[in-house]
């Protein structure tokens, strides 16, 4: 089980105020990283901070807007600062602010929804990568979706940025190979965070999401740490350029009843 302990790395984490990324925050530092939290608002970060320095681990929240780049570049230098460098980023922090078919979103929806999901996880691996370098070695993590692989009702603008994701973690996996990064990435169905709780809220869209998933029923945020702990750990040592679903079955397709 050593393999999978995270003793000595430092793992920046962005969206990790709540759902996916506090989960992956929490399940880090309990395998011994020092976490740097990572999202727009100080509150929250300070928040899952403290959970976490309370149980003996190490988090460091530093505020930071992944669409601005003088935050990220800001973000990076703070964990070099107080860590000295960066092991292990995950990429989670992400916005959908339209709902609806693909023709009704305006052009400022695609750019928010592309500039945080998509070139906002471009712009912190670029700033996060000169400090995996001088360590040897590095790891990073992209939270995708199944929405990346196949289109969801409503959620069109968001399922092309998650397949960008999809296809920028194979490019960088590519390309950083030479260095010692593995670079890989997570596609979770139908998670219960706030984020999506337009659809497990709805009792009439959680019954169709259910029928979607063999497993009948939506994921716990901590169901998804596991997969980023094998990812950021040496168990991963010769894995990269590769999408870890966990879904439930969702990808299987069909309509599933009870």
């Amino acid at each position: 089980m050593t393999r999978f302990r995270l003793d000595g790395k430092v793992a920046v984490i962005t969206g990790a105020s709540r759902g996916i990324g506090k989960a992956i925050a929490l399940s880090f530092a309990d395998a011994g990283a020092q976490v740097v939290l990572a999202s727009r608002k100080q509150a929250g970060l300070d928040i899952v901070a403290e959970e976490i320095n309370s149980t003996g681990g190490e988090a460091l929240p530093v505020a930071a807007h992944t669409g601005d780049e003088s935050a990220v570049n800001h973000l990076v230098s703070k964990a070099a600062e107080v860590y000295g460098g960066i092991d292990i980023l995950v990429n989670n922090a992400a916005t959908n602010p339209h709902f609806g078919p693909i023709l009704t979103a305006d052009e400022g929806q695609w750019a928010k929804i592309l500039d945080t999901n998509l070139v906002g996880y471009f712009r912190v691996a670029k700033a996060c990568v000169d400090s995996m370098v001088e360590r040897g070695s590095g790891k990073m993590i992209n939270i995708a979706s199944v929405a990346g692989r196949i289109p969801l009702p409503g959620m069109g603008v968001y399922c092309v940025s998650k397949a960008g994701v999809l296809m920028l973690t194979k490019v960088l996996a590519a390309e950083l190979a030479h260095e010692n990064i593995q670079v890989n990435a997570i596609a979770p169905g139908f998670v219960k965070t706030r984020f999506s709780s337009a659809l497990w809220e709805d009792p009439q869209i959680n019954e169709a999401t259910i029928k979607m998933i063999p497993q009948q029923r939506i994921a716990d945020p901590e169901e998804i740490s596991g997969a980023a702990l094998f990812l950021a750990s040496d168990a991963s040592s010769y894995v990269t350029g590769e999408t870890i679903v966990l879904d439930g079955g969702q990808l299987l397709g069909g309509q599933w009843n009870k």
